[in-house]
């Protein structure tokens, strides 16, 4: 379990100026027409009153703060993990062998671990590579796994790392996943889910990697 300082508040949404203090926001999120989607609301890419009541509502029943009704990144990952925890695979993009896959669909920003049809890990939310550092699709391996990593090239700590393509990794991160910005190429998790996977995957281990992350 993480110690209490890598504990970070997930719940708090990213806006710009514009939306902060507003009561329920007129400002279209960056994240508008993906929680459009989710909340099963007209999918048009603007906000509207009846979006921001919408949203606002997920993110009162949710916890998110402040809830204005702004369509961010963090009411967007918790809305896409909350549906994959009820449809885990819909368009069975990760492949089911008799071994352990480390299954990562850049499209929802979302991990998960399964072997044969059994969930070893089960669903977590995730952020992956930014524009020019886009986290490499398709098979890899986990080939090194340092607990207690800090990375030479970007003098930064990496927590229970596990590589899988180049020096592209899982790894935990001390701040908060659900950012506009994504990471340089690495798998990020939060260290508590991080600390779990590290328990899960084994060197040698495989990876499957697909999609895209919004926005990269």
């Amino acid at each position: 379990m993480p110690e209490p300082e890598h504990e970070v508040d997930e719940s708090v949404e990213y806006m710009p100026r514009s939306a902060v203090g507003a009561a329920c926001t007129a400002s279209t999120g960056t994240h508008q027409r993906q929680v459009e989607r989710l909340l099963k609301l007209r999918v048009d890419g603007k906000q509207s009153a009846a979006d921001c009541r919408a949203v606002q509502a997920f993110q009162v029943r949710e916890k998110i703060k402040p809830a204005n009704g702004y369509a961010g990144p963090v009411t967007w990952a918790r809305a896409e993990l909350l549906a994959a925890r009820k449809n885990l695979d819909p368009g069975r993009r990760c492949p089911v062998k008799k071994y352990a896959v480390a299954c990562v669909d850049l499209d929802r920003q979302l991990m998960w671990v399964r072997k044969d049809k059994k969930v070893t890990f089960a669903v977590v939310n995730i952020r992956s590579g930014r524009p020019g550092y886009a986290t490499r699709t398709g098979w890899h391996s986990v080939y090194w796994r340092h607990k207690d990593h800090w990375s030479s090239i970007y003098d930064t700590p990496m927590p229970f790392s596990q590589f899988f393509s180049g020096g592209q990794a899982f790894h935990a991160v001390y701040g908060q996943l659900a950012t506009p910005t994504g990471s340089r190429g690495c798998v990020n998790l939060s260290y508590r889910d991080a600390g779990k996977l590290w328990d899960v995957l084994r060197k040698g281990d495989r990876v499957y990697i697909w999609g895209k992350r919004p926005g990269s």
